[in-house]
């Protein structure tokens, strides 16, 4: 195969892996908020557990086959202390989000985890020694204002115990993909990486999970077990996948790019709520998105030490 030929094939993988992002992390975020905050099913730890034990048992058949097997003992051994700090910051970043959406509406949720790229990328620093120019500071900030000028509805609505949920689960999302980033530049694939992670999120939501919720979960899914199961499976799907497209976009590009490439999905949420969950949006919020255009841009394909994508790539993504 000639250079040149493979060139457009890696880039329509890329392309093919940020559309598939984009739309699981807006599915996902519609379907917790329409489960959790619509149809009452106010669960969220044990919805959290139940998608990361389905992602356990649905990867361990493949886990166990080669090439998988024999590479188990050394990875564990050399990284063992990344994956249980990923799969604890993926336990209260999930599990915090899901229980701000039963007590905020999603558009403050949005508002709150907007700074996501600008917290990777300071917590980037520290743990992937990646240092940002102050011009990627600047739009990282200018572009997270934006966004979240872009979904503000112009009041709070929901409990300061939500909002400071939500605070706490954007901060421990963003140590988690700069984690993420930092393991699998060493060479760990997307797969074994959600193997690895899944069970450690489990165990520590499970004593949470228990004690709040176990008892009325019990009461509630009597007379509605099939219902109850459908809604948990779908979800589970959408979560495991969501979850390998994620490490994937992580490591096709670097933590600070996936999070920036994450704020275009917002006013996929903007539009999709207006349709499915019947929330409103104005033409000023979707005015305001579109003019950040330009730093999007200049956020994913600036110099410096983040790995970036071209600029023709990210226009046609944006287009």
């Amino acid at each position: 195969m000639s250079p040149d030929s493979a060139k457009p094939h890696s880039v329509f993988n890329l392309v093919a892996t940020v559309a598939a992002y984009l739309t699981l992390n807006s599915t996902l975020n519609l379907m917790n908020k329409w489960l959790l905050g619509i149809y009452g099913f106010s669960f969220p730890l044990l919805l959290t557990s139940c998608h990361m034990l389905f992602s356990f048992l649905i990867l361990l058949p493949f886990m166990m086959r080669e090439p998988f097997k024999s590479l188990h003992a050394a990875t564990l051994q050399k990284q063992w202390k990344g994956i249980i700090g990923i799969g604890l910051f993926m336990a209260v970043n999930i599990a915090f989000n899901n229980l701000s959406l039963v007590q905020i509406t999603l558009s403050l949720n949005q508002v709150i985890r907007s700074f996501i790229p600008v917290i990777c990328c300071l917590l980037a620093i520290g743990i992937e020694n990646k240092i940002p120019t102050g011009k990627e500071i600047g739009s990282l900030v200018i572009l997270s204002l934006g966004v979240m000028i872009a979904v503000w509805e112009g009041s709070v609505n929901g409990s300061p115990h939500g909002i400071m949920l939500c605070i706490v689960g954007t901060v421990c999302n963003a140590a988690m993909m700069s984690t993420s980033g930092r393991i699998l530049s060493e060479k760990l694939d997307v797969l074994r990486l959600a193997f690895y992670t899944a069970p450690v999120s489990c165990i520590a939501l499970f004593p949470f999970c228990y004690f709040r919720e176990s008892a009325r979960f019990m009461t509630y899914s009597q007379g509605q077990s099939m219902i109850v199961t459908a809604i948990i499976l779908v979800g589970s799907v959408n979560a495991l996948s969501y979850n390998v497209v994620h490490y994937l976009m992580i490591q096709m590009t670097s933590a600070v790019t996936t999070t920036v490439l994450g704020e275009v999905k917002i006013v996929g949420l903007l539009v999709l709520s207006v349709l499915l969950l019947g929330k409103l949006c104005s033409k000023v919020s979707l005015c305001v998105y579109h003019s950040l255009h330009g730093t999007v841009v200049d956020c994913l394909t600036s110099s410096g030490g983040i790995p970036r994508l071209s600029e023709d790539l990210v226009l046609s993504l944006l287009l």
